[in-house]
């Protein structure tokens, strides 16, 4: 017998073999059935269930301000640590305030003479000495009357002479004419008067004006936090000029608690979203922050406005929402993830994502039917949840659908089902 005919006479042999073992009886003269697999399945049950998305997402500072100088001057003291937390109302800076207390004194002094001034106007001196010569005048043009009235029976009588009555209205006259003049004059030092009077409480009110600005301008010199927030760094150092007109800013203040966030969403999804929702549903719901290290802030926001346009280039629309930041921890400029419930879908049909096999753009599952044997169904899958897919068309309440062993569940195969533990749904 050559090499070849040995080599076929063995196989023969294995094959021979094989057969014989898989056609064994049960001891009774029957073939007995080979086992069957093992296959662990999930009910199918409708659930309502919370659809989310994610939108990338930047932190910024909404009310972020420039310091900047009101007054010039050279900076004498910085009074602040390069990225530390200060409080509105704190001293940053402080310039030479020489020049500014100067103004100060020197409009002090000015105001306190506009106030003398005033003083002396509202005495009216000129105005009580020309009432007082309209009364003298008044007082001899009553005893000229006094004299014309006593001499007028004695000279009809002859017992005093005519030079007399007519010297005495003469005098009449005269006095008269001094009353006269003297009235004019009272009625003008009165205007006169007032119009001192007004005069000097315009200049005190001018020197008052004055005083103030010039106690404003030495207030400025010394430069506070108009907010509370994290300081930035110095763009001018001490002994460095500060003007008001500069265009660079002396530092930067950005309040961090709370924290803002602006995001992106595309035209159609924005419709969604205010179809599905009022504005005050919608700012009700809570937004996760996931970090650029995948880490969850622990405080959720809120959803609070959007911009007034959309961005024509892009086709989306900017959303903003504020954060709790009691830790300071988040800052301007830090990317991240906004994790938004979009929708709640009632009642549908959810399997884990590792049951649903897909070929040639075609998905299906396979199902434990009526006595263990595995039927496929072609089915359409819509929206991701966790390790989910929602099923849209191909099932229905009660199917046992395969998660597991889907190696040995060919259509038509009977197997042994087992139900899936439960796990938490995501």
């Amino acid at each position: 017998m050559n090499r070849n005919t040995r080599s076929i006479a063995a196989g023969s042999a294995v094959l021979l073999g094989l057969v014989t073992v898989g056609c064994r009886s049960d001891g009774k003269g029957t073939q007995a059935a080979p086992p069957r697999p093992p296959v662990t399945f999930v009910d199918v049950e409708p659930e309502d269930v919370p659809l989310y998305h994610d939108y990338a997402a930047q932190t910024y500072a909404r009310d972020l301000v420039e310091v900047r100088g009101r007054v010039d001057g050279y900076i004498e003291k910085r009074l602040f640590q390069v990225g530390s937390d200060v409080q509105a109302g704190q001293t940053l800076y402080v310039l030479d305030l020489r020049p500014y207390e100067a103004e100060v004194a020197k409009a002090k002094g000015a105001l306190e003479q506009s106030q003398a001034n005033l003083e002396f106007a509202k005495r009216q001196v000129a105005l009580a000495q020309a009432e007082a010569d309209l009364a003298q005048a008044q007082a001899n043009m009553l005893k000229a009357k006094q004299d014309v009235t006593r001499l007028e029976p004695l000279v009809k009588q002859e017992a005093a002479a005519q030079q007399d009555l007519d010297n005495a209205m003469a005098s009449l006259q005269a006095n008269q004419a001094s009353v006269n003049a003297r009235k004019a004059s009272v009625e003008q030092a009165r205007l006169s008067t007032r119009a001192q009077i007004d005069t000097a409480q315009g200049q005190v009110q001018e020197a008052r004006a004055v005083l103030r600005t010039a106690e404003l301008n030495l207030e400025y010199a010394s430069i506070r936090a108009p907010v509370s927030g994290r300081i930035g760094d110095t763009f001018v150092q001490v002994g460095g000029l500060v003007t008001r007109t500069s265009s660079q800013p002396l530092t930067t203040i950005a309040p961090l608690d709370p924290i803002w966030v602006r995001f992106k969403v595309s035209e159609a999804e924005y419709l969604i979203f205010k179809r599905r929702s009022d504005q005050d549903e919608a700012k009700a719901r809570p937004l996760q922050l996931i970090l650029a290290d995948g880490s969850t802030h622990p405080s959720p926001g809120h959803y609070e406005n959007t911009v007034n346009q959309v961005d024509s280039k892009t086709g989306t629309l900017e959303l903003q929402a504020k954060f709790p930041n009691a830790g300071r921890t988040l800052l301007p400029g830090q990317f991240g993830r906004i994790h938004l419930q979009s929708d709640v879908k009632k009642n549908v049909i959810l399997v884990p994502q590792r049951a649903v096999q897909e070929m040639q753009g075609l998905q299906s599952v396979m199902t434990v039917g009526p006595e263990n044997k595995v039927l496929a169904r072609s089915v359409v899958t819509g929206e991701r949840v966790g390790e989910r897919w929602i099923i849209e068309q191909g099932l229905k309440r009660g199917d046992r659908v395969v998660v597991d062993g889907l190696q040995r569940a060919h259509p038509g195969v009977v197997v042994n089902p087992q139900p899936a533990s439960k796990q938490p749904r995501t």
